[in-house]
């Protein structure tokens, strides 16, 4: 269908002036509405995809991959289960910890909080806390000094400073002669991280993990074992087969069981924008139809013609597929083109916007990245560009076959 014959007549028919300005306008407005399509469609998988790894990174930067963890919540051999955890091949590092609620007052300023006891020497073993301190270091925090690590927008609200203390209170009551009151401690501020994720930078402190188990009156034991692996997204195969050599009491659990149903909702909604964009492009590649069936109209005479010059039915039908097909490419060609231009510099974009205009679009106490990430996947462009280029070839078949039927005798008579 697509000989030398073809391509030439369509690429002609589509070079050639038309009388009807219409129909031009309406060429125009296919290429565009594609190109248009492809371009949006694009930069919004590139974003969602910059978002989910960009809170898969700054989740995972203080999540370990995978846990042991105790029934009633606390574990005493920890030394032997991370031992033994750390023989499987797939694990490469282990630090205990111990986790609670408490609130945290300085004057007047009082805010509830997550603690969590480190051990700052086997800590970076299981996350990146000690490339995100901004203000001191993690080695800062020794056993028997109480000292914190304060998330920095926690020390914002706190309104302090390393070197100020800070009253860490807990929900377990101490009897004294005046009566129950709420367990607390005085400790010193020693240092500042920011993650830049505003679910860990507003509510974690860390301490060591020795006062924290006095804290908690723990009694040297743990909440439990975080493990990093070598494949975090190995982790539910890893932790199905770690449950098979922890203690009884215990169990192992990794990061998608606690935020799986989040990065399941980004998949949902990836797939969602795709259906829902991908309705543009088929909108603006069906105009396509109303495009050919105008041009098969009006060049009635050439393919009568055509026709009594011998050309097939056939080749009539490849001469308007190729100049519909023209329109799709043209449309596409330029949607990749802009698509990918713009997923390449959205964060510049709209960093350019934000300071012009003097307004943050993503607040920090609303979302939980504060700036516009992309990444773009040349997977997404291909799979974008064929579907263009496919619905495009679908909108010629009607029109081409329309022209194909023409009968040369009722077409000429009034010529």
């Amino acid at each position: 269908m697509f000989k030398p014959f073809e391509i030439f007549i369509g690429l002609r028919y589509t070079r050639a002036k038309r009388r009807n300005h219409f129909i031009s306008f309406i060429s125009w407005l296919s290429i565009l509405g594609i190109a248009l399509g492809v371009t949006v469609l694009i930069t919004v998988l590139s974003v969602m995809n910059g978002f989910e790894r960009e809170l898969r990174d700054r989740i995972l930067s203080m999540t370990s991959h995978a846990s042991i963890m105790a029934y009633d919540g606390r574990i005493s051999d920890w030394e032997a289960i991370a031992e033994r955890m750390l023989e499987h091949p797939r694990v490469l590092g282990s630090a205990p910890y111990v986790q609670g609620e408490a609130m945290l007052r300085s004057g007047r300023q009082l805010t509830g909080g997550i603690i969590r006891g480190i051990d700052p020497a086997e800590e970076h073993q299981v996350s990146e806390l000690p490339e995100q301190m901004v203000q001191g270091e993690l080695s800062a925090l020794r056993d028997g000094e109480y000292g914190v690590v304060l998330g920095r927008l926690l020390a914002e609200n706190l309104r302090v400073a390393p070197g100020d203390g800070v009253d860490i209170m807990i929900p377990q009551a101490s009897v004294t002669p005046a009566g129950v009151i709420p367990r607390m401690r005085r400790f010193r501020v020693v240092g500042i991280f920011d993650v830049d994720m505003y679910e860990y930078d507003r509510s974690h402190a860390f301490l060591h993990i020795a006062d924290a188990s006095r804290l908690y009156r723990m009694d040297g034991d743990v909440t439990g074992v975080r493990l990093r692996l070598d494949d975090l997204f190995a982790a539910p195969v890893v932790s199905r087969v770690l449950n098979q050599d922890v203690p009884s009491g215990t169990y192992a659990t990794d990061w998608t069981r606690q935020h799986g149903n989040f990065f399941r909702a980004i998949q949902i909604e990836k797939t969602v924008m795709f259906v829902i964009l991908t309705l543009i492009v088929a909108v603006a590649a069906f105009n396509i139809v109303s495009t050919l069936v105008m041009v098969v109209t009006d060049k009635q005479a050439d393919i009568a013609i055509l026709r009594t010059l011998g050309v097939s039915p056939a080749s009539v039908t490849g001469v308007f597929m190729v100049q519909g097909m023209v329109i799709g490419v043209l449309g596409t060609g330029l949607g990749l083109l802009g698509g990918v231009s713009l997923a390449l510099n959205v964060e510049a974009i709209v960093a350019g916007i934000e300071n012009l205009i003097g307004i943050e679009f993503l607040l920090r106490d609303v979302y939980y990245i504060s700036e516009l990430p992309s990444q773009l996947e040349f997977r997404d462009v291909w799979r974008i560009g064929a579907m263009a280029l496919g619905l495009s070839l679908v909108s010629t078949l009607y029109p081409a076959w329309r022209a194909s039927r023409t009968d040369p005798a009722e077409a000429l008579r009034y010529e």
